[in-house]
């Protein structure tokens, strides 16, 4: 019998049963000792809402805009390396899920599916996610293809200088295509509904890289290539250079300071995303949620503020929403639907996050998301869990 889904969590323990262990736990892990993975979740439950009754709650809307872009409801998909590893060909089934749910998606450069493939199988333009790499050339050759796609918006990340330490990727021993060793084969033989997928797709390797560097043609290769990109010296003037070789909508993601916030403010970037990489990079650094206020009230009115990290729910997008942030990108979320379903799961995670979104806001007597604010809220707001 076919479970009922209803919840994220439940799309989790699907996508848990189906995809390969070291493509579900690059998902569902975090870096060190996971405290900050797991502080994203906690955090968002430690916030409780008021309760309203006897207030008209017909004829409600989510409809706003992100990034200056109309969305159907406060979300976006997040960039998420190896996509097209937890499901075959996984960045156009979930761009084509986000289309279809009328919300921004976001590809990113460590995709398996490349720009270009995404880009023939969607009729809505799409954000593209931007390392900053060493080779510079190989930078401003991926935002040519962004434009060249018809890319609306792109997404600078900046807390990924150096590769946190995330243990379950290293004793997983992570590639794409993945290495042909006895653990492995072994994991795969319990996923055939996973490799049979595989088998009908092209694509299983880093398409945006493969073919557009030199002498980057296969798993080694990449690996050795990647190793050595990722470039520390990333400073703000890089990120002026960016905004001006690219010269649309930027948004800068990776910001938890407010000190960095206002410098990313001066930037002249049209947002930026509260984040802290899902949990995936500094070990011990807060939450997003608990962050958020104090960025909103330091830079809010010159920037736009999104967030992303530990939405599970549309009562987290409620919350975010309430602290200040004017949308929330979310990853796990919809990777767990992608990896149980397809495309058909990506969908029904947008669907189970709007159908919450929208009946908590109703009962906490609001009928228009763009009217939300921390009222909502019970006081104090925010306090972070013990890690």
């Amino acid at each position: 019998m076919a479970p009922i889904i209803t919840t994220i969590e439940d799309l989790r323990r699907v996508a848990k049963r189906r995809v390969p262990r070291m493509f579900y736990d690059y998902c569902d892990s975090g870096s060190w000792t996971e405290s900050t993975y797991r502080a994203n979740e906690a955090d968002f439950a430690a916030i409780k809402l008021r309760q309203r009754v006897a207030v008209d709650m017909t004829d409600r809307s989510l409809t706003t805009t992100m990034a200056g872009r109309p969305v159907a409801m406060p979300v976006a998909l997040a960039p998420t390396g190896l996509t097209g590893m937890q499901h075959a060909d996984g960045e156009i089934l979930a761009a084509r899920a986000a289309e279809a749910a009328g919300v921004p998606f976001t590809l990113s450069t460590m995709s398996i599916c490349s720009i270009e493939d995404v880009a023939e199988a969607v009729t809505q333009p799409f954000w593209f996610q931007l390392y900053f790499m060493r080779d510079r050339a190989f930078n401003d050759r991926l935002i040519d293809r962004a434009k060249a796609a018809g890319c609306s918006a792109l997404v600078l990340t900046l807390d990924l200088q150096i590769l946190g330490q995330r243990h379950k990727d290293l004793r997983n021993g992570l590639s794409a295509p993945p290495k042909p060793t006895l653990g492995t084969a072994l994991n795969l033989l319990t996923k055939p509904r996973w490799c049979w997928s595989m088998l009908g797709t092209r694509r299983r390797t880093f398409r945006n890289i493969v073919g557009h560097v030199e002498g980057v043609r296969d798993t080694s290769s990449i690996s050795a290539w990647a190793a050595d990109q990722f470039d520390p010296r990333l400073g703000w003037d890089d990120v002026q250079r960016i905004r001006d070789r690219w010269q649309g909508p930027l948004i800068l993601k990776g910001i938890l300071d407010v000190e960095d916030a206002e410098k990313a403010a001066a930037t002249g970037a049209e947002a930026l995303i509260v984040s802290n990489h899902g949990g995936r990079q500094l070990d011990g650094a807060p939450s997003s949620i608990t962050v958020l206020p104090e960025i909103v009230d330091a830079v809010g009115s010159r920037i736009e503020v999104l967030m992303d990290g530990g939405i599970r729910s549309g009562q987290d997008v409620l919350k975010a929403v309430a602290l200040g942030a004017k949308g929330v990108f979310i990853g796990r979320a919809f990777l767990y639907g992608l990896g149980a379903y397809g495309q058909a799961g990506v969908a029904k995670s947008l669907s189970i996050l709007r159908q919450e979104l929208d009946t908590t806001m109703a009962l906490c007597g609001h009928r228009d998301i763009r009217a939300v604010d921390r009222s909502i809220l019970r006081t104090p707001p925010v306090r972070a869990a013990a890690p």
